[in-house]
């Protein structure tokens, strides 16, 4: 796993989306990515936000403490999915991709406004297509948020048929509060 020293230690986002989404041959130049990438995080993350490729690359060095990623080579087809986590959701990311424990130790904000093209199943943290089953949801522009007690998800709803905040993955290592903050798209449905 290739590291990433200054913000992340031995956790590596490259890898995170090297293994979901595999890099396609050809694909836009750096300025596209690091536009791509950006647009994911509200403008004052943005100022200071380092940008990492899939492949590891740092293609801006950034001052804050986000580093934000353009959207996977293997989904741009399927729309815009770019995102900016702090340092708690990098090591979320490592833990999710791991199948490793994780519990966050202090609150972990992840900006992720141009939405989710690909969707993701709410049930099944590792759940990868929809199917009848497991709530699988295109979400629109939304915010994140990891807390270190899993005990302050309770009482929020726990599927995303609501206008608000839910909870994704309730009762796995890896939940986490859905914020939606602009209009949801299409949905993606099983197929058959």
């Amino acid at each position: 796993m290739a590291a990433f020293p200054r913000l992340t230690g031995a956790v590596s986002l490259a890898a995170l989306a090297a293994a979901a989404f595999p890099l396609a041959a050809a694909g836009p130049d750096k300025a596209a990515l690091i536009e791509d990438a950006l647009s994911a995080a509200p403008p004052g993350v943005r100022e200071t936000a380092s940008v990492m490729a899939e492949d590891g690359t740092m293609l801006k060095e950034g001052s804050g403490a986000f580093v934000c990623m353009p959207t996977a080579a293997a989904i741009r087809e399927l729309g815009s999915q770019p995102m900016c986590l702090d340092q708690v959701w990098l090591k979320w990311a490592d833990a999710w991709m791991n199948k490793k424990p994780f519990t966050a130790e202090q609150v972990g904000i992840a900006y992720m406004l141009m939405g989710d093209a690909a969707g993701a199943s709410n049930v099944d943290p590792h759940g990868d297509t929809p199917t009848a089953d497991n709530q699988w949801v295109v979400e629109g522009p939304h915010v994140m948020l990891l807390v270190p007690d899993p005990a302050l998800l309770e009482g929020l709803p726990d599927t995303p048929d609501g206008p608000g905040p839910y909870v994704m993955w309730k009762g796995t290592p890896y939940a986490h509060i859905m914020l939606p903050v602009g209009e949801r798209p299409a949905q993606r449905k099983p197929e058959g």
